[in-house]
């Protein structure tokens, strides 16, 4: 079949009559481009950005100006027919597949993932999704990618049964986490608050004790004793607001002891500002926002023992020597180690740092963050990672440079931290504190002057979150299955563990 066609491309160049022998297949092709008014921009940049070419190179290909293709790019014209031809001769493309219908397919599914209950709040609008469909499908194919990862792991969690709904859903740990870290990890309004107070209680760090115990006592009438173990044989601190009295274990050091009164400072002297701050965390249930309350009260008594500008100035002098700066202030090296997390405020930052602690069986039980590091929520950490050898090497800071599975580096150093003992019978009741930084920054910490930042990238530990969700392949320390992914498996040979080949 012979056809003439009109070449309407929109350039200088006069219009031209091209004859070109087409097959019946396709002209019906053209014939749907014809009804569909074909928009192709974000094939057709896929396609230059592939080849590496500049938008003026792809028009001198296609014979038509810069301008058109940029049209053609931003949908702001349909695919004509003469260009498509182009196309296909220029690039060697598939008419067939470069016209399909994927976009629509994409839109569609890309409509139901973010219906999804995970999305509670600020759905985009169908202009957004199809904005992201032809601007990034690529990015939208890697969001569904993980979508479609996330909704196997929710499947397979819900073959486990009822028992699998806390599993689901958000943990107050969670929800609390979260909330810290949208805030950077620092409130401003309880550094000021701190700040404020400890202007009036003059006096240094190691008579915070008394000061405080003082303090309570001619301001609102409330005192401080420490009772034994018998007395309060399950319980560090008991603050019996009706009494007016605050208990303390003798099972707590002196640095808690401090902490735990500076603590009921915070819930007799700040009433108003904890409520509003655990208002602003949207936190919905009500154990949940009790538990906030007490890591707000926590906030606050650091700040107030630890203020903020003396401390990241001794840090930044002794290069985040923790047991300086435990010394100086009068407080644990997790205490330190968590305060350090804190100095966010602008125009004054420190280094942004992650904690965590694990206890023996790898269970965290505390996680706070200011860096982009991620921090697994249930579970055991990684083995790779050197948290766990502090256990065997007690009171020693153990440094290392850990990777994640996307490429970034960390520096963290671990070491173990007492806690209070109740019972008579010999345990060993310690936890480990570790606490890290992006690579970037180690060179402002003493600790890191052991580690050869430069080495061999080989030297530095390969770690994940945990076991259950982590995509690493070939690792040694492998002990579960991922949930999100299946790991290939053949019967002929042995990997470096039974879970892959």
């Amino acid at each position: 079949m012979i056809l003439k066609i009109a070449d309407g491309v929109e350039n200088s160049t006069p219009k031209r009559v091209v004859v070109i022998k087409l097959s019946v297949t396709w002209v019906s092709y053209c014939n749907v481009v014809n009804m569909r008014k074909a928009l192709i921009g974000s094939q057709l940049r896929q396609l230059r950005r592939d080849h590496g070419h500049t938008q003026a190179e792809m028009a001198r290909r296609l014979k038509v100006s810069p301008a058109y293709v940029n049209l053609l790019e931003n949908n702001q014209r349909a695919l004509s027919v003469p260009v498509l031809m182009a196309l296909t001769e220029a690039y060697g493309v598939d008419m067939r597949e470069l016209l399909s219908d994927r976009d629509a397919a994409r839109l569609a599914e890309l409509r139901s993932a973010v219906a999804d209950p995970a999305f509670d709040r600020d759905r985009p609008d169908l202009a957004e999704l199809r904005a992201a469909v032809d601007h990034a499908p690529r990015l939208v194919d890697l969001f569904l990618q993980l979508y479609r990862g996330h909704r196997s792991a929710v499947e397979r969690l819900s073959r486990l049964g009822d028992s699998a709904g806390e599993l689901l859903g958000a943990s107050p740990e969670a929800a609390i986490h979260d909330f810290f870290r949208d805030n950077a990890n620092y409130f401003d309004a309880l550094e000021t608050a701190a700040e404020d107070i400890r202007r009036q209680i003059v006096g240094a760090p190691d008579d915070m004790y008394a000061l405080l115990k003082r303090y309570l006592r001619m301001k609102f009438q409330i005192d401080v004793r420490q009772v034994s173990l018998d007395e309060m044989p399950d319980t560090l601190r008991l603050f019996d607001d009706r009494a007016g009295c605050v208990l303390l274990s003798e099972a707590l050091d002196h640095p808690n002891r401090v902490f735990q009164i500076a603590h009921v400072l915070a819930l007799v002297e700040l009433p108003d500002l904890l409520d509003a701050l655990v208002g602003e965390s949207g936190i919905a249930t009500e154990p949940a926002r009790a538990r906030c309350r007490v890591e707000l009260a926590n906030y606050f008594a650091a700040a107030l023992l630890m203020p903020y500008r003396p401390f990241l100035d001794l840090a930044e002098q002794s290069a985040y020597d923790i047991d300086r700066l435990a010394a100086a202030f009068g407080m644990s090296f997790e205490q330190v180690c968590h305060r350090l997390t804190t100095l966010q405020r602008d125009g004054a930052r420190g280094i942004g740092f992650f904690l965590l602690r694990i206890d023996r069986a790898g269970n965290v039980t505390k996680r706070v963050n200011a860096t982009p590091f991620a921090l697994a929520e249930k579970g055991g950490s990684c083995p790779a990672w050197n948290i766990h050898n502090a256990f065997s090497m007690s009171d020693m800071v153990l440094a290392q440079l850990v990777e994640m599975p996307d490429g970034a580096q960390f520096f963290t150093i671990s070491r173990t931290s007492p806690r209070p003992v109740f019972s008579r019978t010999p345990q060993d009741s310690r936890l480990v504190v570790a606490l890290g930084c992006e690579r970037g920054d180690a060179h402002r910490i003493g600790y890191a002057r052991a580690v050869n930042l430069d080495r061999d990238p080989g030297m530095v530990a390969q770690i994940g979150i945990a076991c259950h969700i982590c995509p690493r392949q070939a690792c040694s320390q492998r002990a579960h299955q991922p949930m999100h992914m299946v790991l290939p498996i053949d019967a002929k040979r042995r990997g470096r563990t039974r879970y892959e080949s």
